[in-house]
């Protein structure tokens, strides 16, 4: 296989300092607005409280909303096999397998660490992939576990959400005495406000893309095989336009972590996942191809 750089692990790293230095910004307009430093303290605080919640409980609330059912493996034994092999090849423990009652073809992995992960296919990825092609989508969602993904991904929306709701805060409090009104303060606070928000979230839909090319690599790495998870990345984008995932707020959370976007492919800043081609296009690169 040819070896590539993409520096995707460097990409999330930028990204996360660039979240959490909005996050301060945040911070500091709220202190300079109520005249208390306290802000600066409360700010990275409740950030790190949201994020320990969300990653702790990860696959507890990925699993419940999409209605997922642990397997045995004489339920499962190709999804079983599949896995033992490839746990065993990167020496980490067996994670918990469980399979999603819908036909809308789909894959994710959670948990807080391999130890505590959970492995979970659609009804409609294991009838649409053949053998090769589900072992090259376990080995992806797999890495996602052995990444740390699921941290990253929950220091992301921990912080995507208080930025949220801190600017709003900040609209309210942040705008300083009279004297800094007078001065035009309070038009640097409303568009800090307004667009802190918006920068948090296309920072964290970033951060998603990058963790996914990184789970694309090192999961054909792991199966030593791209054009496996090529193959089933094609069939994915079309059985998902087929048959996409329904709209259900519930599902908001889970979405990001799935080997594919649910609802239907974007192109833009606000998708959570790369473009198809592009990822077919890496993994046959690493191919020789």
């Amino acid at each position: 296989m040819t070896r590539t750089h993409h520096y995707n692990g460097l990409k999330t790293a930028v990204l996360l300092g660039g979240m959490w230095s909005l996050l301060l910004l945040i911070g500091y307009a709220l202190a300079r607005g109520t005249g208390s430093s306290l802000w600066l303290i409360i700010a990275p605080v409740i950030g790190l409280a949201q994020t320990a919640f969300g990653f702790w409980n990860s696959d507890k609330i990925a699993v419940r909303s999409m209605g997922a059912i642990e397997v045995t493996e004489a339920q499962q034994p190709q999804m079983y096999a599949i896995v033992r092999e490839l746990s065993a090849a990167a020496g980490q423990p067996m994670p918990r397998l469980y399979v999603a009652p819908t036909m809308s073809p789909n894959a994710f992995a959670t948990g807080r660490s391999p130890s505590h992960a959970a492995v979970c296919c659609t009804q409609g990825i294991l009838q649409l992939l053949n053998e090769r092609e589900l072992r090259g989508v376990l080995g992806h969602e797999l890495s996602h576990v052995y990444n740390r993904d699921i941290l990253t991904s929950s220091v992301a929306a921990g912080i995507a959400g208080v930025i949220s709701s801190m600017a709003t805060m900040a609209l309210w409090f942040g705008g300083g005495n009279r004297r800094d009104r007078d001065g035009g303060n309070i038009i640097a606070v409303l568009l800090l406000s307004l667009l802190a928000p918006l920068a948090a979230t296309i920072t964290q839909f970033a951060i998603s893309r990058t963790r996914e090319y990184d789970a694309d690599h090192d999961g054909a790495e792991l199966t030593q095989d791209p054009l496996a998870l090529a193959s089933a990345l094609s069939k994915l984008e079309l059985g998902i336009s087929r048959v996409p995932m329904g709209q259900d707020p519930r599902l908001e959370p889970v979405s990001s972590m799935m080997i594919a976007n649910p609802f239907g492919s974007l192109r833009n800043l606000f998708a959570t996942h790369p473009p198809m081609d592009k990822r077919i296009a890496r993994l046959e690169q690493m191919a020789g191809y």
